[in-house]
């Protein structure tokens, strides 16, 4: 990797305290930009590349090749986010005088309602576990139930230690975006799940291997976001539930849930999420309001 990326995500981490993803989708987007630059520039494959080369022409058939490759509009838009960031902090450095990249915008994405199921394809997922007797079982129904009652994200969830769960006095603490922390209650249920996950088969899956992670795969290390993904789906599957399903979408359904059945209001659940803003927590008043214009419109056919 180019040293100034590689400083460039260094930066990321230890000053900005970005979490994983955003790096790894950064790591990638500028790594393919490199490429290009140095396809452009007839440069050879070397690691270095001298960025004073780049101006706004390079930039602007940069923009072109990702239209080209029909990447979609929000993933375009990230490319050339991550692209602007990365030459600010070239500047910064000093490396640079001027930011190519001044000027130049992606493509406009307009802000989409987050997709929830239902109360009903909830239970079904949540069942799923049950249905299995081994010990992958009780830790999936543990992950299920510990994800829907908190509304955390699949990195939270996958990141939390042993010692971030208190069952007796029943809440759980995660680290959000920027190391921010939040400690979240949990139900009677989802204690229930976790504790028999705990009791039964966590040592089991542990071995010797001395991970602290609370959620383990089968070589007794921490589940990663991509192993939970494929969980996820898999029980979709068998609860037939037609909608695609991911973490954000359970996350994206509690909210849903707890704001319709009027179990929390706005302020509570953008606590809850853990967001910064809750201008972006109020997307969800728009997703219940449409809710409930679809129900009300099936019920009352208009005349044709």
């Amino acid at each position: 990797m180019d040293d100034s990326v590689a400083n460039f995500l260094s930066a990321l981490s230890m000053e900005k305290g970005s979490p994983n993803n955003t790096l790894d989708a950064y790591r990638n987007d500028l790594s393919q930009f490199a490429a290009f630059v140095r396809e452009q520039t007839a440069k050879s494959d070397g690691p270095q590349l001298v960025w004073e080369v780049v101006d706004r022409s390079l930039l602007l058939n940069y923009l072109v090749n990702l239209r080209e490759r029909s990447y979609a509009p929000a993933t375009m838009a990230r490319k050339v986010a991550a692209v602007k960031s990365f030459f600010n902090f070239l500047v910064a450095e000093g490396t640079l005088e001027k930011n190519p990249a001044e000027g130049i915008s992606g493509p406009k994405v307009g802000k989409s309602l987050p997709r929830a199921i239902s109360v009903d394809e909830v239970g079904r997922l949540l069942e799923q576990p049950d249905r299995l007797s081994t010990p992958g079982g009780k830790r999936d129904k543990a992950m299920l139930e510990l994800l829907y009652a908190t509304g955390m994200r699949v990195t939270e969830l996958v990141s939390l230690n042993v010692r971030d769960v208190n069952l007796r006095a029943g809440f759980v603490r995660c680290f959000g975006k920027g190391s921010k922390e939040r400690i979240i209650p949990i139900h009677n249920k989802a204690i229930r799940a976790v504790k028999s996950y705990l009791d039964d088969v966590r040592a089991r899956l542990l071995g010797a291997t001395g991970e602290t992670a609370l959620f383990l795969n089968r070589r007794g290390q921490r589940l990663t976001r991509q192993g939970f993904w494929l969980i996820l789906k898999g029980y979709a599957k068998k609860a037939a539930i037609e909608a695609e399903i991911t973490p954000h979408v359970l996350r994206h359904s509690i909210a849903t849930h707890l704001l319709h059945s009027g179990k929390m209001n706005l302020r509570e659940l953008q606590e809850l999420l853990g967001h910064a803003n809750i201008s972006t927590t109020q997307v969800y008043t728009h997703l219940t309001t449409e809710r409930m214009r679809r129900v009300y419109d099936s019920a009352h056919p208009r005349a044709e």
